[in-house]
């Protein structure tokens, strides 16, 4: 708590070594690691940035793709730009917090006012590239395992998504109604597949289990990771450009697939979230899919304008501390209070920890009621009490 005000961080980030995920992984699987050696990468560095001394562990990435050329050269350098990020914030997390200290995130979390966090994971999506949907779920057996054991040590506090695959609906759908009643679990972040699309009718069980469970959707953009995002062999080969688009454009496809294929109104009390990825642009897409929807169709016949799925309190989105408080004011005054939940990104370097609960704080436009919702109860209505 803060100044008085509860606060639920909508969206950090956990991510587990292969070192920590070993020992939560089906012995079938665990018997398959040498084949995974060669996309080996080591840790060195905090998910912070922060360097890591003489690394010992490692996570596993096939597929990804890291932007290399600077604006304004012909081409890449003869040595690779490595920029991880600078952190904004003022001191660097603690050690090992997204990965096995869950005591020291706990303290992270009191340094800053922080009551309650959801935890995004990293299962690694790239084994997606690698076409083998036992190896990937497999995974993602391993980290609900990984999060029962890490979220237990404080079940008021942690909280994390779920991981779902279109490559294997049946086993997505087991692991939902599995830990659907965990303490930890309040939602789902889905991968479709690298060619399928989100509103693909292969994925309707998982919507439908969801829905029946009373877990949020949760979709989290990504910046080089696979399954990827559109356009993103089209940047030049420059993160600027890739890092600047990725996440909101991630977001805006998902948003226009689930909505427009008629998922919401077909599950009344789903509930949909975008995380990481920006809210100044949600007006302009809110307006621009409902004309769009008007003028070309091929949508699914829909029984509400597009732009009312935005505003009737089953979508939700985190703010981004860069955006600033006029931009969030101006997104609050055309969707309403009830849709942004404040968000940190911790411990990634765009966090501004340890002051980011205050820097919101003393917005003077955030007042009152306002800034209970976006602090605490928006993110309570879209992932429950705690």
């Amino acid at each position: 708590m803060r100044n008085g005000y509860k606060v639920y961080d909508s969206d950090t980030h956990i991510q587990p070594s292969l070192e920590t995920i070993e020992p939560y992984l089906d012995p079938d699987i665990r018997a398959r690691l040498p084949e995974l050696e060669q996309y080996l990468v080591p840790v060195t560095y905090e998910s912070s940035g922060l360097a890591i001394e003489n690394p010992t562990r490692h996570v596993v990435r096939p597929g990804v793709i890291r932007y290399r050329r600077v604006l304004g050269d012909a081409g890449p350098p003869e040595k690779p730009v490595t920029n991880y990020g600078k952190f904004q914030g003022s001191r660097h997390p603690s050690r090992g917090t997204a990965d096995y200290d869950v005591e020291a995130r706990l303290r992270d979390m009191d340094e800053e006012g922080v009551d309650v966090c959801l935890m995004v994971p990293n299962v690694p999506m790239g084994l997606q590239i690698l076409d083998d949907p036992a190896l990937e779920m497999g995974f993602i057996r391993a980290y609900s395992r990984y999060f029962d054991d890490f979220c237990s040590k404080a079940p008021e506090r942690l909280k994390a998504l779920m991981v779902v695959t279109g490559r294997d609906v049946p086993g997505s759908v087991a692991e939902l109604k599995k830990w659907s009643k965990a303490r930890w679990a309040v939602g789902a972040w889905p991968f479709p597949g690298m060619e399928m699309p989100m509103d693909h009718p292969n994925m309707e069980p998982i919507w439908k289990t969801l829905e029946e469970e009373g877990l949020a959707i949760v979709n989290h953009s990504l910046a080089w990771d696979p399954p990827f995002w559109p356009g993103y062999r089209d940047v030049w080969d420059n993160l600027f450009i890739g890092r600047a688009g990725a996440h909101p454009w991630g977001a805006m496809r998902a948003l226009a697939s689930f909505i427009g294929s008629g998922i919401m109104d077909r599950y009344p009390s789903i509930r949909l979230a975008i995380l990481e990825s920006g809210c100044g642009w949600l007006p302009f897409w809110a307006r621009r899919l409902e004309d769009q929807a008007d003028y070309v169709g091929t949508t699914a016949p829909l029984l509400h304008k597009v732009g009312e799925y935005f505003t009737n309190g089953r979508f939700f989105s985190s703010i981004e501390m860069h955006e600033g408080e006029d931009m969030i004011k101006m997104v609050r005054d055309f969707l309403g209070e009830d849709v942004l939940m404040y968000a940190s990104d911790y411990p990634h370097p765009e966090s501004r920890f340890p002051d980011s609960v205050d820097s919101v704080l003393a917005w003077e436009s955030l007042k009152g009621e306002a800034v209970e919702k976006v602090m605490w109860s928006n993110a309570v209505r879209l992932y429950g009490e705690p």
